[in-house]
C-alpha cells in the first residue's frame, strides 16, 4: 500500500529532523528520545517476510 508507506516515510523524517533540531539546541536527552522514536517508526518501512512485495 503506496499511501501508507508515503505515511511512514514522513513520519520517520519528521521525528529525525526534529532529533536533529533538538541535538543542535543541546537537549541531548530529548533528542535521543526522538531519534528512538523514528527507529520505531521506521520499522514499519521494513519488508515484512511472507508477503508479496508488490
Amino acid at each position: 500500500m503506496l499511501v501508507g508507506r508515503i505515511a511512514w516515510i514522513v513520519t520517520t523524517l519528521m521525528f529525525v529532523a526534529v532529533a536533529v533540531a533538538l541535538f543542535a539546541s543541546g537537549y541531548d536527552g530529548y533528542g535521543g528520545v526522538f531519534l528512538a522514536v523514528a527507529a520505531a517508526a521506521g520499522v514499519n518501512l521494513l519488508p515484512r517476510p511472507g508477503r508479496d512485495q508488490a
